[in-house]
Parts: structure tokens; C-alpha cells; sequence
């Protein structure tokens, strides 16, 4: 299979708009982006300031107001031509406007909220095989944060509170929209304390490698394959492949899981991951020496 041309920007996120179900959890009022590093990165990874990017607002409960706030964002520095696309329903998809805009932009720029109501409502529609073809054969930038990001790979976590996590049953697991296969992404992992549900996602579907990202972080991601973590907090890598023994499949729904011999890899800025080889490379100097 070919390696995709474009390229993967997942962030961790910073306030989280609709994707946690934990107890006392309390939505913010005020919008806090992850830090312009990360925004300066997706337009290096483009064309600069010259870069035209569309925005994809809907996971989120308040649409009109993260897109502003990104258009501000990206005006900060240097970059004007930014628009937002709110789509709020399936039937929104079919607007050929929409698709016109995908075709012409040189990234899109999925925003955080809900992860499920970015795979219900896009899921199998021409709007996303746009975006998909593009990514596969073209240089062009999918970029997502928090929700945005769990929604990129084609399994996806799309609930479950931290204080059960381990306990099996109380991760929810559906498809995602597939730009990436056999990882499971989970976001604002180190705050939320996620540790758990990523793990008994990885048990579940060792196959895969779980990818954490902290918030104001984010992994880069080249060929489909290669990670480079981006940002100023830490990504965990997750590898079910080692795994000798886990009792996940055996026992009864809400009782705690055990896994034997998970691998877990921190990265930091600059620190590289590659998917298929299963290992990790402390700086780009490494990777071919």
C-alpha cells in the first residue's frame, strides 16, 4: 500500500468542549488554544502565511465562536485567508460549496468538541473521501485538535471517564474517519489522567499503539508512519504488541482489567516514533544512523 503524501497534525487539546463524560467535570467558558507553536507548525507545513486553511467546526457545541477565535488565531501570525466551515448536520455535507472550498484549500483544521458527531456525521460521505484522496495523494495538512485528533485514526474512543477505565466495558469504541489505521489517539491524556482508557483500548486491540497526547502537544505525522512530537508537553506511546497476558477478554463487564507486559514510550519535543517498526528515536539525527 502507498504511503500518503499529505500530512498529520494531532493535537491534545486544551479545553475540552463535549468529549469528557467524568464526574465533576465542568465545561470552561472561556476558549484557550494550544500554544502557537503547534499553529506555526501547521502553517510552516503548508505555505506560511500565504496558506489557505479551512477550518471544520463540527464537533463543537459553540461553532461560531471557536471558528472566530481560530481565524484571530491564525491572523496573529501572519495568515489571513483562513475560513471556517460550519457544518452542524449530515445534510450539510452535500453542500457543494463546501467540497469546492476542500478542493482549493492547501489544509483543513478539525476543531475540538464531540469526536462521535465528526464520525456520524461524515462518515462514508463524498465530503470526506475529498479530504481522504487529497491526504493520500497530494502535500496536504489534516490538523485536529482534542476531538479532532481522536477522530483521525479509524478506531476511535469515543467514551470513557477516568476513574473506571480500567474496569472493562467503560471504554466505548467506534471507527473513526481513517486517515490513519492501528492507532487509537486519546487527547488531554496527561491532565484528564487517561491512562487507563488507553490501555484497556490498546488490551482490547493490541494491534494497534495507543498514542496519548498531553495538552499544548501534538504528534506530527509523516508517511502514515513516522511521529515526531511537536509542542511543550508529552506524548505516551502505547504498545500492546509485547503484551503476554490480559484477562480483558475473559471476564464479565465491570470488572478490572490486568494486562501483563504493556510498553509505554514517553516523547518529548523533538523525539520520533515510528508506527510500523514499533521504535522510538530520541532526535532526527538518530533515525539513520
Amino acid at each position: 500500500m502507498a504511503r500518503p503524501k499529505g500530512i498529520l497534525i494531532s493535537i491534545g487539546g486544551d479545553v475540552d468542549k463535549g468529549t469528557s463524560d467524568e464526574p465533576n467535570y465542568k465545561k470552561s467558558t472561556v476558549l484557550s488554544f494550544f500554544d502557537d507553536g503547534i499553529l506555526k507548525r501547521i502553517l510552516q507545513e503548508m505555505k506560511g502565511k500565504d496558506s489557505r486553511i479551512e477550518v471544520i467546526t463540527t464537533a463543537s457545541e459553540i461553532p461560531e465562536e471557536v471558528g472566530n477565535n481560530y481565524i484571530e488565531a491564525f491572523k496573529r501570525l501572519g495568515c489571513e485567508n483562513v475560513g471556517v466551515i460550519h457544518i452542524k448536520k449530515r445534510e450539510d455535507v452535500q453542500i457543494t460549496e463546501y467540497s469546492d472550498r476542500i478542493k482549493e484549500c492547501d489544509g483543513v483544521m478539525f476543531t475540538g468538541g464531540n469526536q462521535l458527531r465528526l464520525s456520524m456525521i461524515f462518515g462514508g460521505t463524498d465530503f470526506l473521501n475529498i479530504i481522504l484522496e487529497r491526504y493520500k495523494n497530494e502535500h496536504f495538512i489534516v490538523a485536529g485538535t482534542s476531538a479532532g485528533a481522536m477522530a483521525m485514526s479509524n478506531t476511535m474512543i469515543y467514551e470513557g471517564s477516568s476513574d473506571e477505565a480500567l474496569l472493562k466495558g467503560k471504554v466505548k469504541i467506534t471507527t473513526g474517519l481513517s486517515f490513519i489505521k492501528r492507532v487509537i489517539i486519546d487527547s488531554h491524556f496527561i491532565k484528564r489522567g487517561r491512562f487507563g482508557r488507553l490501555a484497556q483500548s490498546v488490551a482490547s486491540n493490541p494491534s494497534c499503539i495507543g498514542i496519548g497526547l498531553g495538552e499544548d502537544t501534538g504528534v506530527l505525522v509523516r508517511n502514515g508512519n513516522e511521529l515526531e512530537a511537536i509542542g511543550s508537553g508529552l506524548v505516551l506511546i502505547f504498545d500492546g504488541h509485547y503484551i503476554l497476558h490480559s484477562n480483558i477478554a475473559d471476564i464479565e463487564d465491570g470488572m478490572p482489567v490486568s494486562i501483563e507486559n504493556l510498553l509505554v514510550h514517553v516523547l518529548a519535543k523533538g523525539n520520533y516514533y515510528f508506527l510500523k517498526e514499533r521504535k522510538f528515536y530520541p532526535s532526527r539525527e538518530l533515525i539513520n544512523a
